[in-house]
C-alpha cells in the first residue's frame, strides 16, 4: 500500500505558524491570549486598588480638613451649612485660644509630660527588652507574660490602688529617705505612672531577638559585660525600634486624658487635652476656637511622625518578624 500522504495545511494557519516561527527567530516572544487576558487583569486590578486606597484616604483627610477649615472660620459661618472652605477667614480662633483660653501653658504641660515619659520609656523599655531577650534568669518567660498581661488590666480598674500609692505609700517611703511632703498628685504623678509601659518593652524585645548573636560574642572576646554590650552594641543597632517606641510613647502621653484629669487639679498644670473642654458648654460649642486648638494639638504628633515616618515603619515590621 502506498503511503498516505499527509492532509495539506490550511494557508490561514500555514501563515500563522510562519509568524510564529520568525518571531521566535527574531527573538520577541510569542503573545498569547492568555497573557493578554492577565495583564489586562492586572491593570483592572491596580486601577480597583488604588480607588479604594483613594477613597479611604479621602475619608480620613476630609474631617481633618474641615477642622482646619473650621479654625479659621466665624461662629455665623459655622452653622451656615457645611463647606470645606470658610467665607469669611479670620484667625480670631487662634488668637483667643492663645491668649485668652491659655494653650501656650497647656501646651507647655503637654510637652514637658510627653518628653518626661518618652525619655523614660526610651531607657527603661530597652533595658528591660534587652534583658528579657537576651539574658538567661530563672523565671524569665514567666515575668515577661506577667508584664504582658498588664495590657489587659483598664485604667479604671487600677484607678484606686494606684491613687493611694500616690497620695500615702510613696509620699510615706520618700519620707524615710529624707524628702518630706512629696505630693504626686500632679504632673509628677502622671510622669511617674507611666515611666515604663509594657507595650514599649515587648516592642524593644522583640526587635533585639531579630540581631545576630555574633556582635554580642565579639563584645564579649573583647571584654565587655553586659551593659557595656547594651549601650555600644545592640542599642545602635534598635534605631528603629527606638524610633517607634518613641513615636508611639509620646503620641500616647501628648494625647492622654483619664490620669491627668485624675491628678492635675491644679488648673495651671493641666494639658491640652483637658483644656479642649473649655469650648464646650452646656448649650453652646465655640467651634472655630475648638478646631483651632485642635490643630495646634496635632501639629507636633505630625510633624514627629513625618520626620521618623522610615523609622517608625521599619521598627514596627522588625519586632513582629521572631519572638
Amino acid at each position: 500500500m502506498a503511503d498516505e500522504q499527509p492532509p495539506p495545511t490550511p494557508p490561514v494557519l500555514a501563515v500563522g505558524e510562519l509568524a510564529l516561527e520568525g518571531e521566535a527567530a527574531s527573538g520577541t516572544p510569542p503573545v498569547t491570549p492568555g497573557i493578554l487576558g492577565r495583564e489586562r487583569a492586572d491593570r483592572i486590578a491596580t486601577v480597583v486598588t488604588y480607588t479604594v486606597m483613594f477613597t479611604v484616604a479621602a475619608l480620613f483627610f476630609i474631617p481633618f480638613l474641615w477642622s482646619v477649615s473650621t479654625s479659621f472660620r466665624t461662629i455665623a459661618d459655622t452653622v451656615q451649612g457645611f463647606s470645606l472652605l470658610p467665607k469669611h477667614w479670620t484667625t480670631v480662633g487662634y488668637h483667643e485660644v492663645f491668649y485668652k483660653y491659655h494653650f501656650g501653658r497647656y501646651t507647655m504641660n503637654s510637652a514637658i509630660i510627653a518628653g518626661a515619659i518618652t525619655v523614660s520609656n526610651l531607657f527603661l523599655a530597652s533595658l528591660g527588652g534587652y534583658a528579657f531577650a537576651r539574658l538567661r534568669f530563672p523565671g524569665r518567660e514567666v515575668l515577661f507574660m506577667l508584664v504582658l498581661g498588664t495590657l489587659m488590666i483598664p485604667d479604671q480598674l487600677r484607678l484606686v490602688p494606684i491613687y493611694q500609692m500616690l497620695v500615702n505609700m510613696v509620699p510615706n517611703w520618700l519620707g524615710h529617705v529624707g524628702w518630706h511632703n512629696a505630693t504626686f498628685v500632679n504632673r509628677n504623678g502622671v510622669i511617674l505612672i507611666s515611666l515604663v509601659s509594657a507595650s514599649s518593652m515587648f516592642l524593644m524585645r522583640q526587635y533585639f531577638l531579630t540581631i545576630p548573636r555574633d556582635l554580642e560574642e565579639a563584645a564579649k572576646l573583647d571584654g565587655a559585660g553586659y551593659f557595656k554590650t547594651y549601650r555600644r552594641v545592640m542599642l545602635p543597632l534598635a534605631g528603629p525600634a527606638l524610633a517607634a517606641v518613641g513615636i508611639l510613647t509620646f503620641q500616647g502621653s501628648w494625647n492622654g486624658l483619664f490620669w491627668p484629669a485624675v491628678l492635675l487639679q491644679d488648673e495651671s498644670q493641666r494639658t491640652i487635652p483637658l483644656g479642649l473642654v473649655y469650648f464646650q458648654t452646656i448649650y453652646t460649642t465655640f467651634w472655630p476656637q475648638l478646631m483651632a486648638a485642635s490643630v495646634v494639638a496635632i501639629l507636633p504628633i505630625l510633624v514627629l511622625f513625618v520626620l521618623f515616618q522610615r523609622y517608625f515603619v521599619a521598627g514596627v515590621a522588625a519586632s513582629g518578624v521572631k519572638g
